[in-house]
């Protein structure tokens, strides 16, 4: 399960409730699988009708169960959680007490889940410190020389991936003359501005839609000739996925 630029933007308060409000865009998105809600459109459902906002609270409901779910769900190396932390941590949020908790480990004691209780609170405190830290030091720190963060589902994340804002627009000035929207001029040999480049590619096409490879070719090939490059190299960074047989192409998230 892969989350959205968008999912390390906002801030705790509405990961906490699953969703969030865009300016720019009038809408409320889902930060689970990325569905907007145009604010100031009606979306009925069983006979009801709801605003833009309460629906995105019931589609919540409805497709992914709860927040608490979700983000239990996700990937170790996205929610640093062990298996026993997780399974914990569900116990709790559903109220059960120290006892009931050992009866379902089928052993243990109390005084252990009192410790795993302690220990998982500590780093709560841990990460609300550290987080405003980073957050201190980011506001210190000028715009270009922050880094561009590595989208979610990168198949590997190293030194190539250390690219400040300054370097990612000097890079794109490089190797798109006309502008983001006009064609490449030739794709990159170096791994760091192979991968500015094709984070710019992938977002000519759209999330939570699915495009046939003529569709994928198309959209390539008005940017630049060896569109077939261009696939094949968003496939292996993990900026989109294809079934096996190659009927379907999509953005992941």
């Amino acid at each position: 399960m892969q989350v959205s630029e968008l999912f390390w933007e906002v801030p705790v308060d509405d990961l906490k409730q699953g969703f969030t409000y865009r300016e720019e865009e009038e809408a409320y998105i889902c930060l689970a699988c990325g569905e907007r809600f145009a604010k100031g459109v009606v979306y009925p459902l069983d006979g009801v009708f709801y605003e833009a906002e309460k629906f995105a609270k019931v589609h919540l409901a409805q497709a992914h169960g709860s927040m608490f779910a979700y983000l239990l769900g996700l990937d170790k190396k996205v929610t640093g959680l062990t298996d026993l932390q997780k399974r914990l941590l569900q116990w709790f949020y559903e109220g059960l007490s120290d006892n009931e908790i050992v009866a379902e480990l089928e052993g243990g004691s109390t005084s252990t889940i009192r410790n795993h209780r302690f220990t998982l609170r500590e780093r709560m405190k841990q990460a609300k410190v550290f987080l405003a830290v980073m957050e201190l030091a980011n506001e210190r720190t000028s715009r270009p020389q922050r880094l561009v963060t590595a989208h979610r589902t990168a198949t590997m994340v190293d030194e190539r991936y250390a690219t400040t804002e300054k370097e990612k627009e000097e890079i794109l000035k490089l190797y798109f003359k006309q502008g983001p929207n006009g064609p490449l001029s030739e794709f990159p040999r170096r791994e760091k501005r192979k991968i500015v480049v094709l984070r710019e590619l992938a977002r000519q096409f759209q999330e939570n839609r699915s495009y046939t490879e003529k569709e994928v070719n198309a959209v390539l090939k008005a940017r630049f000739d060896d569109f077939v490059t261009l696939r094949r190299y968003l496939i292996q960074y993990g900026f989109m996925d294809r079934e096996p047989d190659g009927s379907r192409y999509w953005v992941k998230r």
